[in-house]
């Protein structure tokens, strides 16, 4: 199986800046996608951000466009999310999670708290 670890999260005032790692013990980028998601306290999970680098796809919700950036590291199994701009709304639990597409995911981390500060 695979396991996945977040790290990164913190408490950042708004406008400041973050960037999520999600670890990996193997990562087959060339066939799996590779997500972020984050919930707050009384609020459905939203998907954040999505790469897909054997379909081509890469993914980012409405409300962190042009804020948030996804990438990869094949050789060190690590996943980004940097986070710029943020504010007081992004503040979740932040988590990464793997699977066959962007619409299925097989195996989650546990996720990481963002807390952003007015």
């Amino acid at each position: 199986d695979v396991q996945l670890v977040e790290y990164g999260g913190g408490l950042v005032q708004a406008g400041g800046s973050l960037r999520l790692s999600c670890a990996a013990n193997a990562f087959p980028f060339d066939h799996y996608a590779i997500g972020w998601f984050r919930q707050a306290p009384g609020k459905e999970r939203e998907t954040v951000s999505c790469l897909n680098g054997g379909a081509g796809v890469t993914y980012y919700a409405d409300s962190v466009k042009g804020r948030f950036t996804i990438s990869s590291d094949k050789a060190k199994s690590l996943v980004y999310l940097q986070m710029n701009s943020l504010k007081p709304e992004d503040t979740a639990e932040y988590h990464c999670a793997t699977g066959p597409g962007c619409l299925e995911f097989d195996f989650w981390g546990r996720g990481t708290q963002v807390t952003v500060s007015s």
